[in-house]
């Protein structure tokens, strides 16, 4: 079950690879991406000292949340994965110029788990054919519907 996708990050990169990894999240941030207040639309994610974080992910802290804990919406956030993982990441990160996006944010036998994609960033010109490609498809099937 979906919570949050990462439309922007399909338009600006080619999605190479896909991984699905755990993240570390205090009480009050479960509660409010349950009720789905999660943005990953400005999010990225960076490989640290042979770890995995999640940067700028926006979990907005609901009203009812503890009077004595300050939530902080965009701090950093710990990603769990496979030490095999994180060093196939590492190699592809820094030796071939690919970035990591976050693409979704889901539940997996109730716990939170983000699935990420190891990237390459698409050009003006990309993005313009994507576009082009998408807007054909749509007028395909709309096509297809009348004649039917």
């Amino acid at each position: 079950m979906s919570i949050a996708d990462n439309k922007k990050a399909f338009h600006d990169y080619f999605i190479e690879e896909r991984f699905e990894a755990g993240l570390v999240l205090a009480g009050w941030e479960v509660k409010s991406i349950r009720a789905g207040r999660v943005q990953l639309k400005e999010a990225y994610v960076i490989v640290k000292d042979g770890e995995v974080w999640l940067l700028g992910c926006h979990i907005s802290p609901l009203t009812t949340a503890s009077t004595h804990v300050k939530p902080d919406p965009v701090r950093t956030r710990k990603l769990l994965l496979h030490e095999r993982e994180i060093a196939k990441l590492i190699g592809k990160v820094e030796r071939a110029g690919f970035a990591l996006v976050p693409l979704d944010m889901h539940f997996s036998k109730g716990r939170v788990k983000l699935e990420i994609g190891l990237a390459k960033g698409k050009k003006q010109y990309d993005k313009r054919e994507s576009e082009k490609q998408k807007d054909w498809e749509r007028e395909k099937a709309r096509l297809m519907r009348d004649k039917v």
